[in-house]
């Protein structure tokens, strides 16, 4: 009798293989009655042999050699598979995130653990790797503001500066320990992101307002190089995570100041499109260079080296990260009048 499947993959259903193994058992316990009844018969009429002793002992034996090769059937075709995946899950264990189980089997389950399995350890593979490169990449970020301050500390024990020395010094210092805050404070929000530890507290807020609050709050950075703005925003009511949106605001604008050139523009429109919102940040500056574009928003990713000391990498990598968890993404251009535009696409909730 032949059971029929629909599914693509060719294998039956979890119930047809439930049924056919209970067929398997009462089959055996058949065949094993029957067989031990006809050869008892037949021993005793030609062997002589006590009808009641042989009832008793070929049933025995005949099951012994059937469950003998169900087991070895059985064996190979459910208990094989799950012990290659137990020994592939102990190379797992040990670091091994290479590992790529197949199978023929068309048993629905055994595909779908193997797939699992596959799935599992590629995303730790990526995991590792994304850990190594991360404290990697933190450990230099880190050391290079805090040698900075100690190297200015080390000239500042020097008794014969003057004052101004002195206080481009202390400058120096305070300088590095803001880019070390910094540092440390986009860690820690990426860090609280990835684990889920900011718990969703959506509230109604104006965008619009809350860019304008990161121009306010942005303002000694743009007046030191004489940066005007170009602002139009509508009023647009937003629901969402406000603490985290306005990271983004702030790194994009801030982005753009530290690219603008002195006497700059920067030019900010807020405006909504049918069902989302869209938020763009225009700059004046070198604009960004073709193979960096598909990498600007890695952690730790710098595409002119020349501002590294402006920076640490962190900044347009947390606004991805805060856009994605919020339903929203960001995408850069370069502009054919130079500079380079950011803009930000989120969904009316």
């Amino acid at each position: 009798m032949s059971r029929k499947t629909n599914r693509k993959d060719g294998t039956l259903p979890p119930s047809s293989y439930q049924f056919i193994l209970s067929l398997m058992i009462l089959a055996e316990i058949l065949v094993t009655v029957v067989v031990s009844l006809i050869l008892s018969v037949v021993m005793n009429k030609v062997l002589g042999l006590n009808f009641a002793f042989s009832l008793v002992v070929w049933p025995v034996i005949i099951s012994l050699v059937i469950g003998s090769i169900l087991t070895f059937f059985i064996s190979k075709i459910f208990f094989a598979p799950m012990g290659r995946l137990s020994r592939s899950m102990r190379r797992v264990a040990n670091g091994n995130f290479k590992i790529n189980l197949e199978t023929k089997s068309r048993i629905h389950e055994i595909r779908d653990i193997y797939n699992s399995f596959n799935l599992m350890v590629k995303e730790l593979g990526a995991t590792e790797i994304l850990q190594t490169d991360f404290v990697s990449n933190v450990s230099h970020e880190i050391k290079t503001p805090i040698n900075a301050i100690e190297g200015y500390t080390t000239l500042l024990q020097d008794s014969s500066l003057t004052d101004e020395e002195r206080q481009g010094y202390i400058d120096k210092i305070l300088f590095n320990t803001e880019r070390l805050s910094e540092l440390v404070g986009n860690i820690l929000l990426l860090s609280r992101i990835d684990s889920h530890a900011i718990q969703a507290s959506p509230s109604t807020f104006r965008l619009d307002e809350q860019i304008r609050k990161s121009v306010v709050l942005l303002e000694p950075k743009w007046s030191e190089k004489n940066i005007e703005f170009d602002v139009d925003l509508d009023n647009i009511e937003y629901t969402g995570n406000e603490g985290l949106l306005y990271h983004v605001w702030n790194n994009l604008i801030g982005n753009a100041i530290k690219f603008d050139p002195i006497d700059g523009f920067i030019r900010l429109r807020l405006k909504r499109e049918k069902n989302e919102i869209l938020f763009t940040v225009d700059d004046n500056g070198p604009g960004i260079p073709a193979g960096a574009q598909n990498h600007i928003f890695e952690r730790f990713y710098q595409s002119d080296s020349s501002h590294k000391s402006e920076g640490n990498g962190l900044g347009l990598a947390l606004v991805k990260h805060i856009l994605d968890v919020s339903g929203g993404t960001v995408s850069t251009e370069n502009l054919p009048e130079g500079g380079c535009r950011f803009t930000v696409r989120l969904k009316i909730k």
